[in-house]
């Protein structure tokens, strides 16, 4: 059988017209009309006035901590259910991570913990430099109850949606409510540039920094001039031209998504001890990846790791949920807050195969096995 992926990228169609448009024009520099282009329709389908395109989501999100001026001693709060690179770029900067547990509804980061965490860091005289908040596998975070702690305590709220573009909060996308928000367009991703990412904000001072600081800070002269350390971080014309066609398919890569979820859901409900990521009436994800959990308590011979081994010897890639940063040998010594939520999520939650090019054959070819009894 062919493996089946994950979350493979998925052309559109338009890619190679776009990709053939900027070698005839020869910008296959780092800059071009496919980058402008991507930039203005980027901003416009997130609802942001402003955005810079750059090389990863993890260089959006340094730039975004680097263009708050957060350094050595500073403290910024992240969730601990998501990927490293949601916390690497603190460490980047010489300041400190600390972690916040996940709440049960959505898995993203716990409003109440969160304030916790903050009163006991002043208290402490450490107030936060900044909170990273994360929509974790496209899922909105409580976003009402996260920003009005961090107008309480003035802390601003950096929002990585790198892995929510096309998800909705109370009706606007996310990626237009933090201070600055960031994307991700890695392959793995619901669109893809090949790799890449941007930072988004309704302040166009943030993003011409970030232009700035991605382009190895080049100063306004004739000569090569630096006054600060400069990054090459932008993302190049022909990365942009197939993130050009790609976003030109996102509502369908949306929908598709939301299909393969309720497929799974539909299919799978009957198992004992199955469940998955809950929506709230609010929320609307778009679904980036399917992840169910696997209860093993209720003696039916299910668990995360049954299923998963399961799917790989039928040549189907899954994968465990994300593994708290704050249990990893990196951040062993990092401050965290919270009890035992995102652990569980971890201990018996599994992503399951979610690209938008998946067809009936093989989905239903995944829960076929899914449903097969366990094996010991």
């Amino acid at each position: 059988m062919e493996k089946i992926w994950l979350s493979p990228p998925h052309q559109s169609g338009n890619e190679l017209r776009y990709i053939q448009q900027a070698l005839e024009s020869n910008y296959i520099a780092p800059l071009g009309p496919h980058v402008d282009a991507f930039e203005q329709k980027l901003a416009s389908y997130a609802g942001v006035t402003h955005a810079t395109a750059l090389s990863s989501g993890t260089a959006a999100l340094h730039l975004a901590l680097k263009i708050l001026d957060i350094g050595p001693g500073d403290i910024v709060i992240c969730p601990t259910f998501t990927f490293t690179a949601s916390a690497n770029p603190i460490t980047y900067l010489g300041a400190t991570p600390v972690f916040i547990d996940s709440e049960e509804t959505t898995w993203n980061m716990c409003p109440n913990v969160l304030e916790d965490a903050i009163r006991h860091l002043i208290q402490k005289g450490k107030r936060p430099k900044a909170v990273i908040g994360i929509h974790i596998y496209g899922m909105p975070m409580q976003l009402d109850e996260i920003l009005t702690i961090c107008q309480k305590y003035e802390i601003p709220l950096i929002e990585d949606a790198a892995e929510a573009l096309g998800s909705v909060y109370k009706g606007k996308k996310a990626g237009a409510f933090g201070l600055m928000s960031i994307f991700s367009f890695n392959g793995n991703k619901i669109i893809t540039t090949s790799g890449g990412g941007a930072l988004l904000s309704g302040n166009e001072l943030y993003t011409r920094k970030a232009r700035f600081l991605a382009s190895q800070a080049k100063d306004e002269a004739q000569h090569y001039q630096h006054s600060e350390i400069g990054y090459n971080y932008r993302l190049s014309n022909i990365c942009a031209a197939i993130g050009l066609a790609q976003l030109e398919v996102i509502e369908d890569r949306v929908k598709r998504r939301r299909e393969n979820f309720e497929f799974y859901k539909q299919e799978l409900r009957h198992i004992p001890g199955i469940s998955f990521q809950n929506e709230p009436a609010d929320c609307f994800s778009n679904r980036w990846l399917t992840c169910m959990l696997i209860d093993p308590k209720t003696g039916n011979g299910y668990n995360r790791e049954s299923i998963r081994l399961l799917l790989e010897k039928e040549n189907i890639e899954s994968r465990p949920l994300w593994k708290p940063l704050h249990l990893q040998p990196v951040f062993k010594d990092a401050l965290y807050f919270g009890g035992n939520v995102a652990w569980r999520l971890f201990e018996v939650g599994l992503c399951l195969p979610s690209g938008s090019n998946l067809g009936i054959t093989d989905i239903s070819a995944i829960t076929a096995s899914i449903k097969m009894p366990p094996r010991s």
